[in-house]
């Protein structure tokens, strides 16, 4: 006869799965290094950024000094229908600035900030025919600037003109230092 062999069960064993590491080659540093390249751009471009504008991936607004109490601006460089923005340093604090020809023909100037959102220090860009608060987005024509002051509409800055060029006084320059 048989004799029964009392039936053994294999011992219950966790199983092990393996799992590959994650890679971490050098396409993962490039991928990295392009994101965070990416974060710094967009935050020059937001308000983490002072006095960001269109044109801040080109190095910003143009530092001026006055000669003889005025800044001097030639009439070619800023007759083109583009806003051109401008820095003039006192006391310590960036005035900034712009000049546009607007398509009636005129050459108007003005802060780059408003009566409301100046403490935002956000100011303009351009779009189109029309500068655009950087703080609310509170579109104004450019045929307006200089016109209609008070609100958000760019604080006028008074001009006049020589043959060639269009001169602010340094004294209405110093006088907008409030504003920044």
């Amino acid at each position: 006869m048989h004799q029964r062999r009392p039936e053994s069960r294999p011992e219950s064993r966790p199983i092990a799965i393996a799992v590959p590491a994650p890679q971490t080659g050098p396409g993962h540093l490039v991928l990295l290094a392009a994101l965070v390249a990416l974060a710094l751009l967009l935050a020059s471009l937001t308000s983490l950024a002072p006095r960001a504008h269109a044109f801040s991936l080109f190095g910003g607004p143009k530092t001026v000094t006055a000669k003889a109490g005025a800044v001097s601006l030639p009439l070619a460089e800023v007759s083109d229908g583009k806003a051109h923005f401008y820095t003039f340093k006192t006391g310590g604090k960036d005035v900034q600035f712009f000049v546009i020809k607007s398509r009636d023909g005129v050459v108007r100037t003005a802060l780059n900030a408003c009566d409301v959102c100046f403490r935002e220090k956000k100011g303009y860009t351009q779009d189109g025919d029309v500068m655009v608060c950087g703080n609310c987005g509170m579109r104004f024509h450019s045929t307006k600037v200089m016109e209609v002051k008070g609100g958000c509409n760019p604080s006028p800055l008074a001009r006049t003109f020589d043959a060639k060029n269009v001169l602010i006084r340094e004294a209405d320059l110093k006088a907008g230092v409030a504003y920044f």
